[in-house]
């Protein structure tokens, strides 16, 4: 699933969390989650899977 900037930000403020640790969480770099979020780069697979996880356990709770 491709999230777009938005999606990507939208599931780190359903988290309540900081760029900081959402890219802790994700095992990603905080520039990584800032480039995601303004669309200067896109999650590699192994991230987008990872937010397609955390995105799922959000929609079960």
């Amino acid at each position: 699933m491709d999230f777009s900037p938005q999606e990507i930000k939208n599931l780190r403020l359903k988290l309540m969390m900081t760029q900081t640790e959402f890219a802790k969480l994700v095992g990603v770099s905080f520039l990584s989650i800032n480039r995601y979020e303004n669309g200067k780069s896109k999650p590699t697979f192994k991230v987008q899977r990872k937010l397609t996880e955390l995105k799922a356990k959000m929609e079960e709770d």
